[in-house]
């Protein structure tokens, strides 16, 4: 099955409504020349080999190199244009942070979305626009990305005053420090959990460790045993 090349050209409307073929659209994106979209590619690919191809009608590959910390990047915007012209029919990425790593401009384009019935497929987070839990999980996600977008600037920030006083290369976390565990974070696992979701993929899907998400749910039930004694 072919695909067409990425391509930053908006979409031309076609004569007539019996031409128009929806628009399957493939976003990759890495933050510097210095990475490359090698390791999103090919899940991408194996997910179309797999589609039925009229379903996905045409698709069209957009990558940027660009930060994720706002919506500005050139083949987005193209994207973008095309999602607001109506082309666009489903939007597919490798995971839901090569969107973008904002929870303001996530969610917006979540919301987005689902205005304009438009599906989204995250292959590594596996989220449903079209749910309640999904969309939670969706909106956590973005949370967590900006999250841990703030906590690395704060590292680099902490590094490079560290570096400046002790006349030394500094870097990392302090040894022991453990990230706190946010409302939108244990929502989504208690969510995920309820779902039958596995304990590896939620921690994966919230960026904690194993342990962490077990002490969560513990604490979870604990507090729902305490109000059901109550």
């Amino acid at each position: 099955m072919s695909y067409s090349t990425i391509s930053p050209a908006i979409v031309q409307v076609p004569a007539s409504k019996s031409e128009f073929i929806p628009q399957t659209a493939v976003y990759l994106r890495v933050s510097t020349s210095q990475q490359t979209t090698r390791s999103q590619k090919p899940d991408l690919e194996r997910w179309l080999n797999a589609q039925d191809p009229e379903k996905l009608g045409k698709v069209v590959w957009y990558s940027d190199t660009a930060t994720g910390k706002n919506m500005d990047r050139p083949r987005w915007q193209k994207l973008q244009a095309n999602i607001n012209a109506g082309y666009i029919h489903q939007l597919v990425v490798w995971r839901l942070d090569r969107l973008g790593r904002t929870a303001s401009g996530l969610c917006k384009l979540f919301e987005e979305l689902q205005e304009k019935n438009i599906r989204l497929v995250s292959l590594k987070d596996s989220v449903d626009l079209g749910t309640p839990s999904g969309r939670l999980i969706a909106n956590v996600l973005a949370s967590v990305a900006a999250y841990e977008t703030e906590i690395r600037g704060e590292r680099v920030k902490a590094g490079q005053i560290a570096a400046r006083a002790a006349g030394k290369r500094w870097g990392g976390s302090q040894k022991g420090r453990r990230l706190k565990v946010t409302e939108e974070q244990v929502k989504a696992i208690v969510a995920m959990k309820d779902s039958g979701e596995k304990i590896a993929r939620i921690a994966r899907t919230v960026s904690l460790s194993r342990i962490t998400v077990y002490r969560v749910l513990e604490n979870n039930n604990s507090e729902i045993k305490h109000c059901a004694a109550v």
